[in-house]
Formats: structure tokens, C-alpha cells, sequence
């Protein structure tokens, strides 16, 4: 057998996506973020190697979600004093941070190792329509 292995050469060019969480269901929206980051969307796609994806998320207050979810599902973050676990509803983290219910679910979907880390930085997050990546002329994904 002469399987070889793949690996991609040199450096990778980098690729700009616009995604607009508009209307979109949270999990399937992360589902497709995560997937752009990892790099599965390319030919020459390899585990272990960095693909060198940005997405940027635009809407993030608009994402659609069930609504009993919204105040069923919970997020917890612990301070790490005694005492110190703080929980929030979706529906108050929608109202305050809308750009942390996104990046949780996308962080939920990467590896977590060095890597993951890596494609995690390239997550860019906003709540509104307005972004300052317009230099890299992201191309919108549908």
C-alpha cells in the first residue's frame, strides 16, 4: 500500500468569513462556525494542522433560540474563592453579553489542546451589524 499523508507545505493562506448570526439557531450556527475554523471546509484539510481561518460573527444579539431554553439553560463560572460560583440564564447573558453565548458554543465545538486554543483566537464575536475587519474583505457565508 503507498498511503501517504498529506501535509501542507509552506504557509497557509489565511481566509476571511462573514457570518450573520441573524435568525439562526444557536447550535446549528456553532456547528458551522466551528467547522470553518477547524478548516474542514477545505480540499487540503489535515488534523493537527492550522488552517488559518478567521470568522467573524456579526448579529450576535439576534441569534434565535428555543424559548423555554432561554431560561432553562444556565451558565456557571466559578471565581475560585470560597462561595464564589456565579450562574446567569441565557436569557440574561442574550441582554448583557450576546457575544459570550456564541463564543461558548463554538468553544464547546473545537479540541481543546494548544490548537484549539490557536483557532479559538480567530473567532471574532460582535453583537451588532457594524465590525472593523472590513480590510480583510470576509466573504459571507450563507
Amino acid at each position: 500500500m503507498n498511503n501517504k499523508t498529506y501535509v501542507p507545505k509552506g504557509q497557509v493562506e489565511q481566509e476571511w468569513f462573514l457570518v450573520d448570526a441573524e435568525g439562526e439557531n444557536l447550535g446549528r450556527l456553532s456547528t458551522k462556525i466551528a467547522q470553518l475554523l477547524i478548516g474542514k471546509h477545505r480540499p487540503d484539510y489535515t488534523p493537527g494542522v492550522m488552517m488559518g481561518t478567521h470568522v467573524v460573527v456579526i448579529n450576535a444579539e439576534k441569534v434565535d433560540v428555543y424559548p423555554t431554553r432561554l431560561d432553562s439553560k444556565i451558565y456557571y463560572r466559578h471565581s475560585n474563592y470560597p462561595g464564589g460560583l456565579k450562574e446567569i440564564t441565557l436569557r440574561r447573558q442574550l441582554e448583557k453579553f450576546p457575544e459570550r453565548v456564541i463564543e461558548r458554543a463554538v468553544w464547546g465545538m473545537i479540541p481543546k489542546n494548544k490548537l484549539g486554543r490557536r483557532m479559538y483566537k480567530n473567532l471574532h464575536v460582535y453583537a451588532g451589524p457594524k465590525h472593523p475587519h472590513y480590510a480583510q474583505q470576509p466573504e459571507l457565508v450563507e
